[in-house]
Order: C-alpha cells, then sequence, then structure tokens
C-alpha cells in the first residue's frame, strides 16, 4: 500500500508513542517492586505521607546476622518481628515472644548498668534519690511518643480547613492505618535519640518526664492510633537515659477517651474519661492499662532508674465529678501498689487549685501532687507587666508551693511538673490548631472541637491592652533577633521559676525541644543564652531585686 510523507510520519510518531507507554509501564512495575525490596528489611514501602527515604532511613545493620526465617511463623509480620521495624538501632533483635504483664520484651538487653550519674549534686542510679531533700530538675520530652501540634507543626501542616486535622487521632484517621504507622514511627525514631539524653545530661537535669499515651500498649474497636509501636521506642528512651544517669518520670498523657479533650490526650473536644456513656468504662480500662505498665515496670532492671510513675496528666477536675477521680485515683493506686511499684506515684491537681487538695488521698506513700504553672493561659496573668511576671513567679508561686507542702494547708509533696519562660500565648496551634491566641485577642474558641465562646478572648490581653497594638511577631522570631534586655528577661523569668518550684520538690521544664517554638525548647534556648546552661547553677534568685524593665516593649 502506498503511504504520502504525511501518513508515514505520522505512524512513525504513533510507534515512538507506544515504544514510551511501554517502557513507562515496564517502569512503574520496576520502581516499586525494588523500592519493596530495598526496603524489606527495613520493614515499611516508601509509600506517600510515610516512611523516609533510603538516605535518611536508619541503617539497621543489627538485622545483618539474623535472617528472617528465624522469626517464629505465628510472629512473621506483627510488631514483635523486627523486619517490620523501621528502625531497629540499639533494640537487642534476637527474637523473644516473652511478655511482662502481657507487655513484649522484644528489643532489651539482658543486662544493664546502673553506676552512672546525671551530675555531682546526685547519686549514682544505684543508689537512692531522696526525694523532698534533693530538688528534681527534670525536663519533659513532650511531642515525642505523644505529639502535640505545637510541638511539631510540621506533621499537621500541608491540610486543608475541610481536613480538619487537630489532634493525633483525626491525624491518624486521615493518614490511614499504613501511612500513620510509617509516618508515626519514622518521628518516633527521628524526634529522639542517644544525643538527645546526653544533651539533657549536659544541660544539667537529673531527671526526665516521658509522655506516652495508652495506644502504647492497647487500642480499642474504632480507634485509629497507631498500636503497640511507641512502646519500644519508650523502652529504648529508658535505657538511653540509663546510660546517662537520669532517672525517669513515666507519664500517661492519653487516656481512653480522654481525660482533659484536649489535644495533646489524643483526641480533642469531648471528654470521655469518667464522663459520659463510655466514662466509667473508659475509667476501667485505665486501671487495667496500670495494672501492666506496673507489672512490667516493677521489674528488677527498672527499680533503680523508674522512680516516678504517673497516673494520668492534666484530668480536667474543673470539668468532671471530683469525687469519682478521687476515688478512681486511689483505686489506681492500689493497683499499682498490689503489683510492688515502691517508687514514688504522682497524681495531677487537676486545675483545682493546690489548696483545694488539702487532706484529700491522704495515708498513702510516696504519693505527689503534680502542679502545671503558666503564666499565659489565662487573662489574669497575662497581663501582666515583665517586672510582674518575675514578682509572680518569686511570690505567688513561692508560696503556694510552701503552702501546699504543709499538710496543714495543702496536700503535702508538691512538684510543678511543668513550665516554661514563654511570656505570650502566641506559639503556632499553642492554644489549637487554627485558633488565635490570647495576647492578640484572636482566641476564638467557637471554630474547634470542644471549644466554645465562654472560651474565646477577642480582645488583646498583652500588658499595653493594644496601645500601642499587642503583636505575636517579635515573640515568636527566631531568638538570634531578640534584644539583650530581652534576653536577660527571659533567663531571669526563667530562674525565678526555677527558685520558686524548688521550694517543693523541684520542677519538669515543658519542653526539651520544638520545631519552631524556641520559648518552649529548652534546647534552642540553651543556644540562644536565655536558659541556665547548667539547671542546677543560676545567677538569679528571688531573694534579688527585680528589675523594672524600663524600656523593654510590653507589646511586642
Amino acid at each position: 500500500m502506498y503511504y504520502d510523507e504525511a501518513e508515514r510520519k505520522r505512524k512513525r510518531r504513533k510507534k515512538i508513542f507506544i515504544g514510551v507507554g511501554v517502557l513507562i509501564i515496564l517502569l512503574a512495575i520496576i520502581i516499586p517492586v525494588a523500592v519493596v525490596v530495598s526496603n524489606k528489611k527495613g520493614g515499611t514501602s516508601n509509600s506517600a505521607g510515610g516512611a523516609a527515604s533510603n538516605s535518611t532511613k536508619p541503617a539497621n545493620s543489627n538485622l545483618d546476622g539474623i535472617t528472617e526465617d528465624s522469626i517464629p511463623k505465628q510472629y512473621q509480620g506483627t510488631y514483635l518481628d523486627p523486619f517490620t521495624w523501621y528502625d531497629t538501632e540499639y533494640f537487642n533483635v534476637t527474637f523473644t515472644s516473652e511478655m511482662v504483664g502481657g507487655l513484649p520484651l522484644m528489643g532489651l538487653n539482658s543486662t544493664w548498668d546502673d553506676s552512672k550519674r546525671a551530675n555531682d549534686n546526685v547519686p549514682p542510679l544505684s543508689e537512692d534519690f531522696q526525694y523532698g531533700t534533693m530538688p528534681v530538675r527534670g525536663i519533659n520530652l513532650g511531642g515525642w511518643l505523644s505529639i502535640e501540634p505545637f510541638i511539631t507543626p510540621s506533621l499537621f501542616s500541608g491540610y486543608t480547613t475541610h481536613d480538619n486535622v487537630i489532634d493525633e487521632y483525626t491525624l491518624s484517621q486521615q493518614l490511614g492505618a499504613t501511612n500513620a504507622k510509617s509516618t508515626l514511627e519514622k518521628h518516633y525514631s527521628s524526634w529522639v535519640s542517644e544525643q538527645t539524653f546526653a544533651d539533657i545530661q549536659a544541660a544539667g537535669f537529673d531527671h526526665v518526664r516521658i509522655p506516652f499515651s495508652y495506644w502504647a500498649v492497647i487500642t480499642y474497636d474504632g480507634d485509629p492510633y497507631v498500636a503497640n509501636v511507641s512502646w519500644r521506642y519508650l523502652l529504648r528512651g529508658i535505657e538511653w537515659a540509663r546510660q546517662y544517669g537520669l532517672r525517669i518520670n513515666l507519664d500517661l498523657h492519653g487516656a481512653p477517651g480522654s481525660q482533659n479533650g484536649w489535644n495533646h490526650s489524643g483526641r480533642q473536644g469531648l471528654i470521655g474519661w469518667l464522663n459520659g456513656t463510655d466514662g466509667q468504662l473508659n475509667g476501667d480500662r485505665t486501671i487495667s492499662i496500670h495494672k501492666q505498665i506496673s507489672t512490667f515496670f516493677t521489674q528488677p532492671r527498672y527499680k533503680n532508674i523508674v522512680t516516678m510513675y504517673g497516673l494520668v496528666n492534666e484530668p480536667r477536675m474543673v470539668e468532671l465529678d471530683t469525687t469519682t477521680v478521687i476515688t478512681w485515683s486511689q483505686k489506681a493506686i492500689d493497683a499499682i501498689r498490689a503489683n510492688n511499684f515502691t517508687g514514688v506515684i504522682v497524681f495531677g491537681d487537676g486545675f483545682m487549685g493546690l489548696d483545694n487538695w488539702q487532706g484529700k488521698l491522704q495515708n498513702n506513700k510516696n504519693l505527689l501532687l503534680d502542679v502545671h504553672q503558666y503564666v499565659i493561659f489565662n487573662v489574669e496573668q497575662i497581663v501582666l507587666n515583665h517586672h510582674d511576671k518575675v514578682n509572680f513567679a518569686c511570690g505567688g508561686w513561692t508560696q503556694q508551693a510552701l503552702r501546699s507542702q504543709n499538710t496543714a494547708t495543702g496536700f503535702g509533696p508538691t512538684l510543678c511538673g511543668e513550665w516554661s519562660q514563654a511570656d505570650t500565648d502566641c506559639a503556632t496551634d499553642l492554644n489549637n490548631v487554627g485558633v488565635g491566641s490570647r495576647w492578640e485577642g484572636t482566641l476564638n474558641m467557637d471554630s474547634t472541637p470542644g471549644g466554645g465562646s465562654s472560651g474565646s478572648v477577642l480582645s488583646p490581653t498583652c500588658p499595653t491592652k493594644n496601645n500601642p497594638r499587642c503583636d505575636c511577631g517579635p515573640a515568636n522570631a527566631d531568638p538570634s533577633s531578640y534584644s539583650d534586655q530581652y534576653k536577660q528577661w527571659l533567663l531571669m523569668f526563667a530562674e525565678a521559676q526555677m527558685h520558686s518550684f524548688e521550694q517543693g520538690w523541684g520542677w519538669f521544664y515543658w519542653t526539651w525541644q520544638t520545631e519552631s517554638s524556641p520559648q518552649w525548647s529548652y534546647k534552642a534556648g540553651l543556644a540562644a543564652g536565655i536558659l541556665p546552661q547548667q539547671a542546677y547553677s543560676r545567677d538569679f534568685n528571688c531573694n534579688t531585686t527585680i528589675p523594672t524593665f524600663t524600656g523593654l516593649p510590653e507589646y511586642y
């Protein structure tokens, strides 16, 4: 058949297109297979929103000495199978199915060394810490195993308002089971490393409070949370702390049903713990979790390092029935003691005010009241000027600590489990994803689950009352832009709080690191020179005259 030149060109182009199409199809088949094979040893595929690229993935060289066939068939592909783990570094990958309290030992070494001490001011782990005599100087590892939007906003970025991704619950829903596991395990692996604990020790700390959530242990029908994975990272973190002589305060940050309805409990909105239709069920579930955890951590290997054990973080007792929570607390204490945990048990003040704990939960040995102190979450304190904020830390909080320590006026042993040097609530997503701040008067709680107009602050509350205009920009800026006077104030404010809280049992700073909120990051504060280089060595105490800080803007 005869073809003209145009027809020949058309046919030639068609063959080229077909050839390219075949090549694309072949690549589409070959490349994913190669990725799966290359990632098989590490456990997760490089799916969207999930696992790290090969260039950043841990080497996992400790898997080289074993084969997948060495894992018993019934455990292959489960969370006990190290070939499914994103990160196996520093874990013992010799398989064991042994459980204690229904919780796995997989990943732990059989030996440990308690000879290390955090610094010369405290005893080695092998000797008792004299609680109530020696002040606790600790740091929180917030945003690690219980994620928070303001600490790691990158996990919550890239979503629209319609997606409504505001907490770990909705993030896990949005990602789906596979991507949630790969995304969050990568975060667990990278957010905290052995170097984290080395740096914490070098900064003069002696304790680490580790928040974790119930899904480290168990999940329930309908839960989107990633189950069990964070458990092994908790255990690895404790072993790293041991290497640097740091004692651990275990903190159950998220309880079944949510004990406060805030995003850091896992699910923002309604309180479903000891409240509502399933409130009692969720309270009972939490007791069961404590039975498991306390059984696990009464093993000899943890006696010297897990010395503090929290019942539940920030139960919102101003919204819950007080008697119900106190009854539950005693039941939890009894369950933990029944498993022979002899360390300090920690319970939260529930925002009731320290004086209101006088006479409650008495006759319990080694029981500690935990209060969280900030000047930025109510309009009466955030409006204070710089001089008055330091004065309040020195006067108000010192007096609160002294009253609370005295059983005639308070509960008894009291510690500040969270505080920061932030003097505004300007950090992005601090008050919830997508809502504003009290400082600028943009806190619109109507737009957020669990909120309401009663929690909104729509008038600026900086000390100048918006004349000049209250501005979050400078407070959220990199500390390198801070004036020398502002840096001096931030350091003094932090040291004043340390002095105050050491009138009780001591303190834990919130938190070690953030992605972009330097006034909430001890690591960033150290680098900027706005926090003491050694937590136990400070220039200011509350017996010193507080400057007026004339000339330091009060609106920034």
